[in-house]
């Protein structure tokens, strides 16, 4: 039977982006399979291991990213999406896929149109406009500015509007191709694909009158494939061990003051930069390293600190450790409100840190059998879920098969 050939165009404006798509691809067998994966420069390291082709394909850089998040503004410019569909109309040209999976590439909701390739697009539940929200005030100006109950209630007020704005360039896009408009709701952006794919679970997200092309994966969890550092099978037993990790997200920064935070506990810790941050001279109660092996770390932790987005969280809870996370980002408050609500994580402001408030809350997490019961109850859930065998059904509809 003739091989099906899928190509993954992943938006490198962070390793989750790069990181997720990466994890589906390798489980598509390459008996039934050609892959081809597509992501900007400088990820190589990540690729060498795969049997994949790769093709270099543009992305803003992640700076320019997280500058727009933190500043609350929108991510991407009409003409910044202009030359992504391009780009993309050019890759789908080269690779001529029967299929086109894309995490975050919103560029895709025109291209992979105007090409006739079927789209999958990978977004978190918590983004889809089926799953209902309560949102919270992120990292922005508005929550420096007031104090966070009144910055809340403001920004439930102007959120629809910010999310319109938000929009509007994709529409632009979609207009000057004539694609209908997508309205005025960020969510639907998100969630504009032929199959829309969740890598989460409906028992942390639930939706409410889903369509029949979006569905649910289950986690999908990724690590880097990276050495282990020479202290990695010397660390001591005697205290628990608290993996601390902020991704590559933009809060690299607060690590030094998190292990510092820590430096007085009576735990072990290991840490990765990610290549973030300058954690400076570590305590004595601190190992660090660039990169770790995330989901090994995870289940050798009994508590995780992170920035409270999906990869790392979804390692923690699939080993049953319960997680801290420290959000800036939406994207983050949104994946730790639903953590916090199974009662297997705790929600820090990223924007109102201090050391007192991180030492309460991991000995709160570490001491409370509650957390950690959780996060087992959580880790069962997920093993509900396999991603392999959705992501290949969703694969087969995409292609015209039977799924």
């Amino acid at each position: 039977m003739e091989r099906k050939k899928i190509l993954f165009v992943a938006e490198a404006v962070t390793l989750a982006h790069v990181g997720r798509p990466l994890a589906l691809a390798r489980t598509l067998s390459p008996q039934r399979y050609e892959v081809h994966f597509a992501c900007a420069p400088g990820y190589g390291a990540f690729l060498q291991a795969s049997r994949f082709s790769t093709w270099p394909l543009s992305s803003i850089s992640s700076a320019r990213f997280l500058a727009a998040l933190a500043a609350g503004k929108p991510v991407y410019d009409a003409a910044t999406l202009h030359n992504y569909v391009h780009d993309d109309l050019r890759l789908l040209q080269a690779v001529r896929p029967d299929v086109v999976v894309g995490d975050f590439r919103l560029s895709l909701s025109v291209s992979a149109r105007v090409a006739q390739v079927p789209y999958i697009g990978l977004i978190n539940a918590y983004w889809s406009p089926y799953v209902p929200q309560r949102y919270t005030v992120p990292a922005i100006g508005l929550a420096r500015a007031l104090p966070i109950a009144l910055a809340d209630r403001l920004f439930r007020l102007v959120r629809p509007l910010a999310f319109a704005l938000h929009s509007l360039p994709l529409n632009r896009v979609r207009r000057a191709y004539r694609l209908p408009s997508l309205g005025y709701d960020l969510r639907s952006v998100y969630a504009d694909a032929d199959y829309v794919l969740y890598p989460d679970i409906p028992e942390m997200f639930p939706a409410v009158g889903l369509p029949a092309n979006h569905s649910y994966l289950g986690p999908v969890t990724w690590s880097p494939p990276t050495e282990p550092p020479g202290w990695w099978d010397a660390l001591p037993a005697d205290r628990p061990l608290v993996y601390v990790t902020l991704g590559s997200s933009g809060q690299g920064a607060l690590l030094p003051r998190i292990l510092q935070a820590l430096a007085p506990l009576p735990v072990r810790v290991m840490a990765a930069t990610a290549g973030q941050a300058d954690p400076g001279e570590p305590p004595d109660n601190a190992h660090v390293a660039a990169y770790l092996p995330g989901e090994e770390a995870a289940r050798r932790a009994q508590l995780v600190v992170c920035n409270g987005g999906s990869p790392t969280s979804q390692q923690a809870l699939a080993a049953g450790v319960p997680v801290l996370g420290i959000a800036g980002n939406l994207d983050q408050y949104l994946n730790m409100r639903a953590v916090a609500a199974m009662g297997a994580g705790t929600l820090l402001r990223s924007d109102r840190l201090n050391e007192d408030g991180v030492r309460r809350a991991v000995l709160d997490l570490l001491e409370r059998p509650a957390a950690r019961g959780a996060a087992m109850q959580v880790a069962q859930l997920f093993q509900r879920y396999d991603m392999a065998q959705r992501f290949e059904a969703a694969v087969q509809r995409a292609a015209g098969g039977q799924g």
